[in-house]
């Protein structure tokens, strides 16, 4: 059996890493933060906590029973899979909540460590974390990524609105990826739904206000 002090020494280690990580969440307003981290965690040290009791009392009491500790575990991270999927959220081509989900999945990961007593690795594992979250977070603000948009502009049918839109994409540098159109008839309108990307993210703002400036365009959607 494990010694009670080893079981505090495992409870207030899987606490304090979940805290410091669940904090770095927190203070960048992210939905699983300081207590759901520390939580998450500190249930992960105890499930394993659990599964070696278990393991060593059913050998105590039966030398011959064959018992697999790691069962328990594994359905713990099966478990905290669900958890992680309702932190994810899609809006449009933007994806959230994947950064917070991939820290409870390894937050729990820790937590098992820490409760099995692997506290290097538990500990090396936690750094490296930390380092992802905060660290690489002003490299990661330097990348300039791909960023999809999706604009839908009305204009009257009987302009040439089309080649002028496409014009003005081309001059910032937009790559135009797909176009769809759209008539309503009892106005005499054309919709125009292009799906867009760009690298660059203050472009998007000066292209919303030149093509606000085409006096032919009765209305304009940017979203993504």
């Amino acid at each position: 059996m494990i010694p009670e002090s080893e079981i505090v020494i495992r409870l207030v280690l899987g606490a304090l890493i979940g805290g410091i990580i669940g904090f770095e969440r927190e203070i960048h307003g992210r939905a699983a933060g300081f207590r759901t981290q520390l939580i998450v965690c500190v249930a992960a040290v105890l499930i394993m906590i659990t599964s070696e009791n278990y393991y060593f009392h059913i050998h105590t009491l039966d030398a011959s029973l064959r018992i697999d500790p790691a069962r328990i575990s594994a359905g713990a991270l099966i478990g905290i899979g669900f958890l992680g999927s309702g932190v994810i959220i899609k809006s449009g081509y933007a994806v959230r909540g994947l950064t917070t989900a991939a820290s409870i999945w390894i937050v729990s990961a820790i937590g098992l460590a820490i409760g099995g007593g692997l506290y290097f690795e538990g500990l090396i594992t936690a750094a490296i974390t930390f380092i992802a979250l905060m660290v690489l977070r002003i490299f990661e603000k330097r990348i300039k990524t791909l960023r999809f948009k999706k604009i839908t502009i009305s204009a009257p049918a009987d302009t040439d609105a089309e080649e002028k839109i496409i014009s003005v994409l081309s001059n910032f540098n937009f790559r135009i990826h797909s176009t769809n159109y759209e008539k309503n008839r009892a106005n005499g309108e054309t919709t125009y739904h292009f799906t867009v990307s760009t690298r660059t993210k203050q472009t998007i703002g000066r292209l919303f206000q030149e093509l606000s400036s085409l006096d032919f365009i009765t209305t304009i959607k940017i979203s993504g």
